[in-house]
């Protein structure tokens, strides 16, 4: 099964080797026909602490490393 991959906005870099990502998804309601967007939080597994807040990166699904850690950084799509 191929594992997936998402984008989104890091919101926070506190802990060690542990960032915390935000994505956002947008769908159209059913009923009303508007734009809705819903956002998300991972924490994400972040090797050299080479991350910071506002930089946008890509995550990937892993086997989980802690209690709440099931992802880990690819790579930055754009830095802060």
């Amino acid at each position: 099964m191929p594992k997936r991959i998402l984008q989104g906005v890091v919101v926070s870099d506190k802990q060690d080797k542990t960032v915390v990502v935000k994505v956002e998804r947008r769908f159209t309601h059913p009923l009303f026909k508007k734009t809705v967007r819903r956002s998300k939080n991972f924490h994400a597994h972040d090797e050299a602490n080479a991350y910071k807040v506002g930089d946008e990166v890509r995550i990937e699904e892993t086997r989980p490393l802690s209690k709440l850690k099931c992802w880990v950084v690819v790579d930055a799509v754009a830095k802060s």
